[in-house]
């Protein structure tokens, strides 16, 4: 079956592909490499032995999507990834945010509409939850107000599948992920941030490494047992798992619901400190760092229930903080030698 992935060359996305080859899909990607490097193509073909199909195009460009479908018509599922996804970013560019992470979501699922039977698997974020006011937090915690123009697009997108699927033959899982990290084990992809990282671990291994002079830790003044912001680390392969499988649920038409959703995480909150003790634990590094104000946009805490996850799709995250902070090491190691 051909799955079409958007933003297949990015983080997560390029972990999905190799599930997904893992599994025997045939798979194409289009990525316009706003935030990655042709170069993973390389790593993906290195772990799987085959190399997807591949084209870039920026989803944006309404006519180069319509083209794009009308060329490839026995595309069984698509997993769509391609959106911004920096939550200070966000805050500092709304339009930008707006525009790459709603009109391209839009003229994807304009194509999908026409099929007579379309399957959508959606990159989404625990940032719908807001502040979430219990934790853990379940899927049916009443989404606040988004603390970034990120999160709202993630809302927002979320409500328009909700709103196409209804009228339509869509089918939809929507993936709220809490924090992937890491990278493969092989260590030939990984995470590969352009300039800047705007996650803490890219950012954590990158001054580990002497590329940065020290790491800034956002607040410590947080009502957390240190200090310091909670968040749901997961393993980027373990949460690329999670898509072929929810991929399979509707392929197999296992769906429940004609969009269902799911949240990705461990299950336990780990605190920037006690990630930062995690890196310096597996990399036999001291990690310079300085405590500075809070970040806009930033919650205080956020981990999952992963209860329906576990239950209902039948996944389960299976690496731990340290195996995670490992395997990032390893790729930050490789990708400077």
């Amino acid at each position: 079956m051909k799955v079409l992935v958007t933003g297949g060359l990015g983080f997560i996305g390029s972990h999905t592909v190799v599930e997904l080859q893992n599994e025997g899909f045939e798979v194409i990607i289009v990525d316009n490499l706003s935030n990655t490097s042709l170069s993973v193509l390389d790593g993906i073909k290195n772990i799987t032995g085959k190399t997807p199909a591949y084209e870039n195009i920026d989803l944006r460009e309404k006519d180069k999507v319509q083209d794009f479908f009308k060329r490839h018509t026995d595309i069984s599922g698509v997993i769509h990834f391609a959106a911004s996804k920096a939550v200070g970013e966000s805050v500092e560019d709304p339009l930008l945010y707006y525009e790459n992470n709603i009109s391209a979501l839009i003229y994807v699922l304009q194509q999908l509409q026409q099929k007579p039977d379309a399957n959508f698997i959606f990159s989404s974020s625990c940032t719908v939850y807001g502040q979430a006011e219990k934790m853990p937090i379940t899927e049916d915690a009443e989404l606040q107000q988004a603390m970034s123009p990120y999160g709202n697009t993630k809302a927002v997108g979320e409500e328009i599948i909700t709103d196409t699927a209804k009228v339509t033959n869509i089918n939809a899982i929507l993936l709220r992920y809490f924090n992937p990290i890491g990278s493969h084990p092989s260590a030939e992809i990984g995470e590969l941030p352009i300039g800047v990282p705007q996650n803490l671990v890219p950012f954590i291994t990158q001054t580990g490494f002497g590329l940065r002079k020290e790491l800034a830790v956002y607040g410590d003044d947080y009502p957390t047992p240190d200090g310091t912001a909670v968040r749901d680390y997961i393993h980027v392969v373990d949460l690329a798992k999670a898509h072929v499988i929810a991929l399979q649920r509707l392929l197999n038409k296992k769906n429940i619901a004609k969009v269902e959703t799911f949240n990705l995480g461990t299950g336990t909150g780990s605190s920037v400190l006690e990630v930062i003790n995690s890196f310096e634990k597996v990399s036999g590094k001291k990690l310079p760092y300085k405590i500075v104000g809070r970040r806009e946009g930033d919650i205080t805490s956020a981990y999952a229930n992963t209860d329906k996850a576990n239950n209902v799709l039948g996944w389960k995250a299976q690496s731990t903080l340290e195996e995670a902070m490992a395997s990032a090491w390893k790729w930050e190691q490789k990708i400077r030698s």
